[in-house]
């Protein structure tokens, strides 16, 4: 485990926190009001940690990831809810009681959000209901728009006409796509040059840790794609689920946004700047259904557009994956159209987690909406409920993330290409949640 930067272990000594201690200023009268300012921070913050870690002995995957102080962790326990949403609800008043210095007021911000999410999640475990709309607002901060079948039926349309064959669209895509299969003897090497790639281009624009580095494991038997298991210390563990096919463009989607700039650099940017560099231990904790994973997932799925273009992508595809691969790069561009329009369907899973949870269709109606309009298999759509069955409203964070990223960043860097890379940096290294990021 890291060593805490010095100036934190002063304060930590100087105020002598007990576990949940909601406890005034322990500053002499002679230190100065921003120094009092600072100290209350890190003892709201460490406050928020330690909850976190309670709530996270109700719930497996809770905690995503924690590189804080090994003693907080060895010291939470299982403690009863009831306790926990008062500890929860007597430090959201105690934020909204403080004041910050302007150099911290987006540290407040976001830790009032967090605790907000955390108070919410032990409500959800305590039996309270909340409708999916309601959940997303609670856990997320954000809110998936309200749309329905006839929002897909452009983009079936065309899909109908671009697609090969005649009939009903899954199987004509099932065969298409078919064809773009990475075969599993080739995926380790497809995939170590995809994430090789995605890395060079992340370092060339973001300064990175020096022993920044990952591994990878492939894995059977899970309801997700891929996944980062960041351990701290800038090491990610990044996993790849071999249960279905892996189609070509899931190599650089993977790599970039499990990898670089996605998951790994985001979390490694935090630790850098945040934990390390200034001591802000509440960001040393990363509970899974948190305002965090929106800006998480909603930037690793646009950075993955930042590191590679449309032009810079087929150019790589054509001549390093596709071949890797053993596919035909001729074929790269008429796939990417298919994917494309595939695109406009992303927030038809919304939709279908939306209705299902809120107990207007049951489990296979909502595989059936899939397959209609996500045009997945039986299986991979039975395994996308097994994700919303888990996970929950978790699903908003993917493609409306990305779209508040997408339109935060570029509204802020326009046409400059480095300056995204720019504007992309700093919003990792200083995260904002959604209603941060609404461009007005």
């Amino acid at each position: 485990m890291k060593t805490l930067i010095k100036p934190y272990k002063i304060i930590t000594i100087l105020i002598a926190l007990t576990l949940f201690s909601c406890g005034g200023n322990s500053t002499s009268d002679s230190a100065s009001e921003s120094s009092k300012v600072v100290m209350d921070m890190n003892q709201l913050a460490e406050r928020y940690v330690k909850l976190a870690l309670h709530v996270g002995k109700h719930q497996s995957y809770y905690i995503d990831a924690y590189y804080g102080p090994k003693e907080w962790q060895e010291a939470a326990d299982k403690q009863p809810l009831d306790k926990l949403l008062s500890f929860a609800e007597q430090l959201e008043l105690d934020l909204n009681n403080s004041t910050a210095i302007a150099s911290e007021q987006l540290r407040k911000d976001m830790l009032v959000v967090q605790v907000r999410s955390v108070k919410a999640f032990i409500q959800q475990l305590s039996g309270k209901e909340f409708t999916f709309d309601q959940e997303s607002m609670a856990l997320y901060d954000a809110k998936s728009p309200n749309l329905s079948e006839t929002d897909f039926d452009k983009a079936l349309a065309e899909l109908n006409e671009l697609l090969p064959g005649e009939g009903e669209l899954n199987p004509r895509l099932k065969a298409f796509k078919d064809q773009f299969v990475i075969p599993l003897d080739k995926l380790g090497k497809v995939f170590i040059a995809a994430i090789e790639e995605s890395q060079k281009r992340t370092k060339a624009n973001i300064d990175l840790p020096e022993n920044e580095s990952f591994t990878i494991e492939y894995v059977n038997d899970k309801p997700w794609s891929g996944y980062n298991w960041y351990k701290g210390n800038s090491f990610s563990l990044i996993q790849v689920n071999t249960d279905f096919p892996i189609q070509i463009d899931r190599a650089i989607d993977l790599a970039s946004h499990e990898g670089y700039p996605g998951h790994h650099v985001f979390n490694s940017l935090m630790e850098k700047h945040l934990v390390n560099g200034k001591g802000w231990l509440e960001y040393s904790v990363y509970p899974l259904y948190s305002p965090l994973s929106l800006l998480a997932e909603g930037s690793a799925n646009y950075g993955i557009e930042v590191a590679f273009n449309h032009t810079e992508r087929m150019a790589f595809e054509k001549a390093v994956l596709f071949p890797l691969a053993g596919l035909d790069p001729e074929k790269a561009e008429a796939y990417y159209q298919v994917e494309s329009l595939l695109g406009k369907l992303s927030y038809a899973g919304n939709v279908a987690a939306k209705r299902y949870l809120d107990g207007q269709i049951d489990k296979e109606q909502a595989a059936d909406f899939l397959m209609k309009y996500e045009l997945s298999t039986p299986e991979k759509s039975n395994q996308r409920v097994g994700f919303i069955e888990r996970y929950r409203a978790y699903v908003i964070n993917y493609n409306l993330g990305k779209d508040l990223v997408k339109d935060y960043v570029e509204f802020r860097s326009g046409d400059d290409e480095q300056k995204r890379w720019q504007v992309f940096a700093e919003l990792l290294s200083n995260p904002k949640s959604a209603s941060m990021m609404v461009v007005r």
